[in-house]
């Protein structure tokens, strides 16, 4: 399951489409898990998309001053393969200092389980242009990509969001923990705590459960925070079995 920790740096090559904002150097991709990127900073941290919805919305701003930039957006899978479910409008654009646009997410895939989320990734990718008559010998350009939980949410789910954490059950045995969630809401774990030893965020899927080492093979008290569909830390809470 690909969680925020999932998301690894790597290196991209420019593309025909992207050519005369990288012309001239070499084009580094940063990937972070976050809705800001470079000057260009998105509306929220996850994007609720209410199944059967015709579309879903995401604003993006570029909070640069001077740099003007190629906007990239897609989908991805779970496993982090590009979806052909969605359909983004505009999937490229260029966003000039101070302005903003908004991104137009539509589901057109087969149907989805109806008594559970559904969990994809936001991709965007902000490329910088360059100024070739400026550039001299080699340069490196920096790319950043941001990428945030799409979340595809059934009607009429028998709980709330917000009831999900406190459903949760945890138990420590053999230098593990496991996380239980009988929800149907997927629900993502930050300051995760087991004896006083910190662990990795996570996410449990809903209906499903959470298995995470635990360094040293602690054993002790479980406690965590989730985060909201705002995108804000909940409250610390005891986990028990």
């Amino acid at each position: 399951m690909k969680t925020d920790k999932d998301m690894n740096n790597r290196m991209t090559f420019c593309q025909k489409s992207i050519a005369t904002f990288c012309s001239g150097g070499l084009l580094a991709l940063m990937m972070v898990s976050s809705a800001s990127a470079g000057g260009i900073a998105l509306g929220a941290t996850r994007v609720i998309y209410p199944q059967g919805a015709r579309e879903a919305s995401l604003s993006l701003t570029n909070t640069s001053t001077k740099d003007i930039y190629l906007i990239q957006s897609w989908v991805a899978n779970a496993n982090g393969s590009k979806s052909a479910d969605f359909v983004l409008t505009p999937p490229l654009f260029t966003m000039k200092p101070k302005k903003e646009n908004t991104l137009r997410i539509m589901y057109t895939g087969p149907g989805l389980p109806t008594d559970r989320e559904s969990v994809f990734f936001l991709n965007s990718k902000a490329i910088p242009s360059v100024d070739k008559n400026s550039l001299k010998g080699n340069t490196l350009q920096i790319a950043t990509q941001s990428v945030i939980k799409l979340f595809v949410r059934p009607k009429n789910l028998p709980s709330t969001s917000m009831d999900a954490p406190k459903s949760l059950t945890c138990r420590v045995e053999g230098g593990r923990v496991t996380v239980k969630n009988p929800s149907p809401y997927y629900v993502s774990l930050v300051q995760l705590y087991v004896g006083g030893q910190k662990l990795p965020n996570s996410m449990v899927s809903p209906k499903g459960s959470l298995t995470v080492d635990v360094p040293g093979h602690k054993n002790g008290a479980v406690s965590f925070q989730t985060v909201n569909d705002y995108g804000a830390n909940t409250a610390k809470q005891s986990c028990g079995a």
